[in-house]
């Protein structure tokens, strides 16, 4: 991770902690969904390895996720994380998101349903580990936004749907076991359709 990434990381940290004093009840919940993900391949890497599906190999796969933060009846703050892994003709790739979100609530009809709206910044980590190639790592950044419907169940469970899309700029080389490098992959963007559920105490 290089100096401009460690302080991204450690802002988000500080920020999510400060407004998070201010906050209402604790949660913590669990997601589901679906990630569609925006990869590109070098040309080098498509001339090297023949065009290869190694950017589909996460598009499309299911993703889970924890998360835990505070909420009120206004706005709701939390960190996430994430992971999606998949593999696909010898070809395997990983994608872990570290995430610091803000959302504001919008009631519908009676205060036990809330469309919300919010911003993400914080980190993903891209792994190419697939059979025959040197495994290889890299961290970016993440930005983006998310919306969606929550539906209080009772005074402590929530389910939800959303959608979340974020800009990103992890990257991560490909290379076969003792030789050189075969091209890269640069992860630019991801949008995940997902379902939660959430407990406050």
């Amino acid at each position: 991770m290089n100096f401009n990434l460690s302080k991204l990381a450690l802002a988000t940290t500080l920020t999510f902690a400060a407004v998070a004093a201010n906050a209402g009840d604790n949660f913590v919940g669990l997601t589901l969904g679906q990630t569609d993900n925006n990869i590109q391949k070098s040309s080098a890497l498509n001339s090297n390895l023949n065009n290869p599906k190694l950017d589909k190999v996460i598009d499309d796969s299911t993703t889970w996720g924890v998360r835990a933060g505070q909420q009120s009846d206004d706005a709701r703050y939390y960190l996430t994380y994430e992971n999606v892994s998949d593999s696909d003709r010898g070809f395997k790739l990983r994608q872990q998101n570290l995430l610091g979100s803000y959302d504001l609530f919008l009631p519908v009809g009676d205060y036990n349903t809330k469309l919300f709206g919010g911003a993400t910044a914080g980190l993903i980590k891209l792994d190419q580990e697939s059979k025959g190639l040197k495994r290889d790592s890299d961290i970016g950044y993440a930005i983006g936004l998310q919306a969606g419907i929550l539906q209080e169940l009772n005074a402590n469970t929530s389910i939800e749907a959303g959608y979340r899309y974020l800009h990103s700029n992890a990257s991560t080389e490909v290379a076969a076991h003792g030789g050189g490098k075969l091209g890269s992959l640069d992860l630019q963007s991801s949008g995940q359709l997902y379902l939660g559920a959430n407990y406050k105490f």
